[in-house]
């Protein structure tokens, strides 16, 4: 399995932005697809967005569509969010997430997960 560390949470204003990192070491980063989730208090875990192994394709929530983007960076085995135009709604400890090629959206076709990170959006 890949180790994951998530950093770059924090509180910010609504319409502010953050960007969160995922470094990932252990086995090799290309080899998976990268995710990240998210889970508010009191709410189930929910799938916010993928990156595959190569980079080609991107998958996201709709509600954050336009507004985060997932990137991978292979020479730094690092996986960002970029996450604009915050709202209270998107409140949560986000998660990162390594899986197999077909791991897109659901959470148990990933196999590898961080400790998560804060975000807070404050209204």
């Amino acid at each position: 399995q890949v180790q994951l560390v998530e950093s770059g949470g924090g509180l910010v204003q609504t319409g502010g932005s953050l960007r969160l990192s995922c470094a990932a070491s252990g086995r090799t980063f290309s080899a998976y697809n990268m995710g990240w989730f998210r889970q508010a208090p009191g709410k189930e875990r929910e799938f916010v967005a993928t990156i595959t192994r190569s980079g080609s394709s991107t998958y996201y929530r709709d509600s954050v569509k336009g507004r985060f983007t997932i990137s991978r960076d292979i020479a730094k085995n690092t996986v960002y969010l970029h996450m604009n135009s915050l709202h209270p709604e998107d409140t949560a400890v986000y998660y990162c997430a390594a899986g197999s090629g077909t791991a897109i959206s659901t959470a148990s076709r990933f196999e590898s997960w961080g400790q998560g990170t804060q975000v807070t959006v404050s209204s």
